[in-house]
């Protein structure tokens, strides 16, 4: 099947997709050797990662914009599982990694075709911004000991590197700090004045001049300014790993929680830069290019791979439209060290940390974090708790405590469903029934009926906060003994949600009182006829409009209050006792026209359709429906 961005092609397009693969290509010459180092493989591996993975990723894959590679992530990851069992950098070892590798792929494969891609949806849009905003400020903080020239121990934690350089400031390099400043300036003078040219690497030109100068003048002194270096040859070869069937069990355990850590930042830095690209992510079609990536690199020399911000961000930045930048920048990767190796060993590794750092600028969305902090504390709370803990912990799990976070939230609004207390709004020329708390003024309630609108679901986490609304009600005004609730809006109801209505029922039937309901959804009637609550409470306990609750509630109420009541605030109530245009005013008749028209509109045309929506109900019970 042909991809749908296909159309997006154009001349223009291969253009910017060419440039973008080309500052890609480059980004990854050092990262790719730091990377595999990390990872106990040898330099080159590093840069078989970001070949063949990089083009099936994109060419499989949903993101437009994601470029798939080795990261710091998987490599340390990698490390911590594989060198228990078998010595870095040794035979057996590099086989081990490929393996794992396949491994991975295999299981993302599964992910991706099984269409548990959903479990994605659950990291909320204020988790992704902490993440975001977390991993921008880590890649800032990795890169200020090449922007600095600072010699930091391998392993060194981000919080590690700007100790390191308060520590030891006096061995900052100012000449890779001088070259980090020209690469800064003189990308940042032309985005502002060309954004169209590709400024990103002519930012990475200068600086490249700039060092090229500093070292061959002696004008930096004794300080040299630290490039990339020799880099091995690019063109991976296929090998099938040799991998004894007793390490299997090993592997796939190891393979399992490698997944997770891949999974976890693929489709959290797709969504990231979705966020900012406006691409809509399919998160299954995501995972299986990713799977596929992996099996393939694992065949051709390459360890696990995933999304790469370092580059993905870079390459949205620098223009790219379509995934063919990740395939150019395989490409590109390949011929670069093949055809002029020599001159790309030159590169300063300050000009590269100086474009983190400008990456890292962007992704830091100050603006967004405001403005959650206006709408939600705790969508607010929420992000700053993903942001440090995408700090101290591992990113993967970074994203699971937020999303985690998210979902506790999101029960805890849930399991608060608003009660509201409702009475004919007197300052309504319709008198419409509107909650308490949204009158202009106070107004009396009937004090025999309470009338009550509940908004939300009621299942089991719900059940105790519900129960207390109801009593604290009942607490307040001991004579309102009937309870009529609009449940339009209960829109679902668990084996806890009716066992809790059959208590309120049996309550109020014991203190002289009824409990009545106002359209309620099929589901839940469908649940109370399951759990026999219909039969209890009675068929004609539950109405299809207000009009037709009111007219066979109000005659059962206690005639001796109703002598003495002064709100009579229904059509229903003796009409001789309020006068005109007082809060008292009764409901006429023709004002609640309105009211039951929108009860029609919603599906219900009379009286009657109560009745027969639960008669239907029966039925589908009766056939095992």
């Amino acid at each position: 099947m042909l991809p749908a961005w296909r159309h997006r092609v154009s001349a223009a397009t291969l253009r910017a997709d060419l440039l973008a693969g080309l500052l890609g290509a480059v980004l990854v010459l050092p990262q790719g050797v730091a990377f595999a180092t990390l990872a106990g493989l040898p330099p080159q591996y590093g840069i078989y990662a970001a070949v063949v993975p990089c083009i099936v990723a994109a060419l499989f894959g949903s993101s437009w914009h994601v470029m798939s590679g080795p990261t710091n992530a998987n490599s340390l990851a990698l490390f911590a599982m594989l060198s228990p069992i078998a010595f870095a950098g040794s035979p057996e070892y590099i086989n081990l990694a490929l393996g794992v590798t396949i491994l991975v792929g295999v299981l993302q494969l599964a992910v991706g075709t099984l269409r548990l891609g959903s479990l994605a949806n659950f990291i909320s849009p204020s988790v992704l911004l902490g993440f975001t905003c977390g991993a921008a400020s880590l890649i800032a903080l990795y890169a200020l000991k090449d922007l600095f020239g600072l010699q930091v121990p391998t392993g060194t934690s981000a919080f590690g590197v700007v100790r390191h350089l308060f520590e030891h400031a006096a061995t900052i390099n100012w000449s890779a700090a001088a070259v980090g400043a020209v690469t800064l300036a003189v990308t940042l003078a032309v985005k502002r004045v060309a954004r169209r040219l590709p400024f990103m690497l002519l930012g990475l030109l200068a600086g490249f001049l700039c060092a090229w100068l500093l070292n061959r003048s002696g004008w930096g002194g004794a300080q040299h300014v630290d490039v990339v270096g020799p880099i091995p040859a690019a063109v991976p070869p296929f090998r099938i790993p040799d991998i004894p069937w007793d390490r299997l069990s090993d592997l796939l355990g190891i393979a399992s929680a490698l997944t997770i850590v891949a999974l976890g930042q693929s489709i959290s830095i797709a969504k990231a830069v979705a966020l900012r690209s406006g691409q809509h992510i399919d998160a299954n079609r995501e995972f299986i290019g990713q799977g596929l990536s992996n099996i393939a690199g694992g065949f051709f020399s390459a360890y696990i791979s995933c999304g790469s911000l370092n580059r993905s961000m870079p390459n949205f930045e620098a223009g790219a439209q379509t995934p063919l930048a990740s395939v150019f920048s395989a490409l590109l990767l390949v011929a670069l060290v093949a055809v002029s190796a020599p001159l790309l060993a030159q590169i300063p590794l300050a000009a590269i940390a100086a474009m983190l750092l400008l990456v890292a600028g962007g992704l830091f969305d100050f603006a967004r974090l405001r403005r959650i902090a206006r709408l939600s504390r705790t969508e607010f709370a929420i992000a700053l708790g993903t942001f440090a803990a995408t700090l101290v912990i591992r990113l993967e799990m970074a994203v699971l405590l937020g999303t985690v976070l998210s979902l506790v939230a999101y029960l805890y609004r849930t399991s608060r469903p608003a009660v509201r207390t409702l009475v004919p709004d007197a300052d309504d020329p319709d008198r419409r029934f509107t909650p308490l708390d949204e009158l202009r003024r106070p107004q009396p309630e009937c004090p025999q009926l309470k009338l009550i609108r509940m908004e939300g679901a009621i299942f089991f986490g719900a059940v105790q906060y519900v129960t207390d609304r109801l009593h604290e009600a009942r607490a307040q005004m001991p004579t309102q003994t009937r309870l009529l609730a609009m449940t339009k809006s209960m829109n679902f109801i668990d084996l806890a949600g009716a066992e809790m209505w059959e208590a309120e029922l049996a309550e109020r039937r014991a203190l002289g009182g009824d409990l009545y309901f106002h359209r309620p959804r099929t589901q839940v009637l469908q649940t109370w006829a399951q759990t026999g609550f219909i039969a209890k409470l009675g068929d004609d306990h539950i109405f299809a409009t207000k009009r037709h609750a009111l007219h066979s509630i109000v005659p059962t109420l206690d005639p001796k209050i109703c002598a003495t009541c002064t709100v009579r605030v229904f059509e229903e109530c003796p009409h001789e006792a309020a006068a005109p245009g007082i809060p008292g005013q009764p409901v006429r008749a023709a004002q609640e026209t309105k009211a039951d028209a929108a009860d029609a509109a919603d599906g219900v045309a009379g009286p009657e359709a109560a009745a027969g929506e639960i008669e239907a109900v029966k039925r589908k019970q009766a056939r095992g429906e």
